[in-house]
């Protein structure tokens, strides 16, 4: 028993020793990194400048399962930062985030079974992020505003020599000069509500536009215009809008300042004071142009009880059924920002109003001819050289 007992003890740090020295061998294995080729790090093109971009391959048939590791070191700092794992010798990363003025290299380890690495490195220059002022794959994108802007200022131009472009009819708009002249004949002013919303909405700047050229007609009447409004920044442009208009049709002296004024801004505060101004000041006229939400059928119903001429128009699609019930003339969606060229004519803005609806068309021919070649090149198999070319460039069009 002594006999096992002593061969045991003598054993076990044989054992122990011979492990350690396999370990070591492990840990000291040279790795062939001819096996790996084209390692090498290059900027990413079309971007801010915090980018780098890392690839190695394996060499021709070498493409062992093999575990190598990266890492990235900087020029003014030892430390190493581990990147990626690789399970072959084939393998990519995308740094981001990096500093442009700093200048990183790169470095490619192999690992042994146990995770420790062996001897042996492959580097990279160092090189540092660059800033790309221009995209190239946005170069589309540049092409078309370039286009677009041409379209523009030969319409403009057109406009200028007195052509006359042809514009989709607007009822609601047809109408003003008919709603005007009713308020001017039983001597009751009009109503224009620019919204209840900010000056950083686009319909509330839609319905500045279009209260230009109203206020210019209203004045030219000789009517009298109220201007409600519900935030304090809307009012004063709305203020600066309405006596330049007035100033225009050639009756600086008729306008009112104290009809452009401030309510609340509390939404359905400003519908009661709404509601009670239609009620009150009957108005012959009500013009509700801008964006609206829940209070827009309480305005709406109040005004329509009055017997009051209505002319609604919103982008707000959740509010256009209540105004299409309550009103006489709904202006809908994108009229609401052709109203302003509609009503004015002035060569700038219908240049910009038909440059857009030349545009719309060409994406809606881009689109039927999509799907015609879609399906062309479904039936014929999708295997179309051809009508899959043309089907990726239609495609780049778009994601661009």
């Amino acid at each position: 028993m002594k006999t096992k007992i002593f061969l045991f003890l003598f054993i076990l740090p044989l054992l122990a020793f011979a492990q350690d020295n396999q370990t070591t061998a492990d840990s000291t294995h040279l790795f062939d990194f001819s096996s790996v080729k084209d390692f090498k790090v290059t900027d990413v093109g079309s971007d801010d400048g915090t980018a780098l971009f890392v690839k190695w391959n394996a060499a021709e048939g070498r493409d062992a399962a093999n575990l190598l590791r990266l890492y990235r070191e900087t020029m003014d700092d030892s430390a190493r930062v581990i990147l990626a794992d690789s399970q072959t010798l084939s393998g990519e990363f995308l740094d981001e985030n990096l500093d442009r003025a700093i200048s990183y290299r790169y470095v490619l380890v192999a690992l042994d079974s146990l995770g420790n690495e062996t001897v042996g490195r492959m580097e990279t220059e160092y090189v540092s992020p660059k800033v790309n002022f221009f995209k190239k794959d946005k170069l589309l994108l540049l092409i078309m505003i370039f286009i677009y802007a041409g379209i523009i200022i030969v319409l403009v131009e057109t406009v200028k020599k007195g052509k006359v472009l042809f514009v989709r009819k607007i009822s609601g708009l047809d109408t003003l000069d008919e709603a005007v002249g009713r308020a001017t004949e039983i001597g009751r002013p009009v109503l224009y509500v620019p919204g209840s919303s900010t000056m950083s909405d686009i319909a509330t700047i839609a319905s500045l536009n279009i209260l230009g050229p109203v206020a210019k007609k209203i004045a030219e009447y000789d009517t009298r215009l109220i201007v409600p409004n519900r935030d304090p920044i809307v009012m004063t442009v709305a203020k600066e809008v309405v006596k330049e208009s007035y100033s225009e049709a050639g009756r600086p002296d008729a306008y009112n300042d104290n009809d452009v004024f401030f309510l609340t801004d509390s939404q359905f505060g400003y519908a009661a004071a709404i509601s009670g101004i239609m009620t009150r000041e009957k108005p012959a006229t009500n013009l509700l142009l801008g964006m609206f939400w829940a209070e827009s059928l309480i305005m709406a119903e109040a005004g329509n009880t009055t017997g009051a001429i209505q002319i609604a128009g919103t982008d707000a699609v959740t509010q256009l059924p209540f105004f299409i019930t309550s009103c006489d003339y709904t202006i809908i969606g994108e009229e609401l920002y052709a109203a302003s060229a509609y009503l004015s004519r002035e060569p700038l803005l219908m240049g910009t109003l038909k440059a857009q609806d030349y545009f719309k068309g060409l994406i809606i021919v881009l689109i039927v001819l999509y799907f015609i070649f879609l399906i062309i090149s479904s039936i014929a198999g999708g295997d179309v050289a051809i009508l899959n070319k043309i089907l990726e460039m239609i495609r780049f069009i778009f994601n661009s």
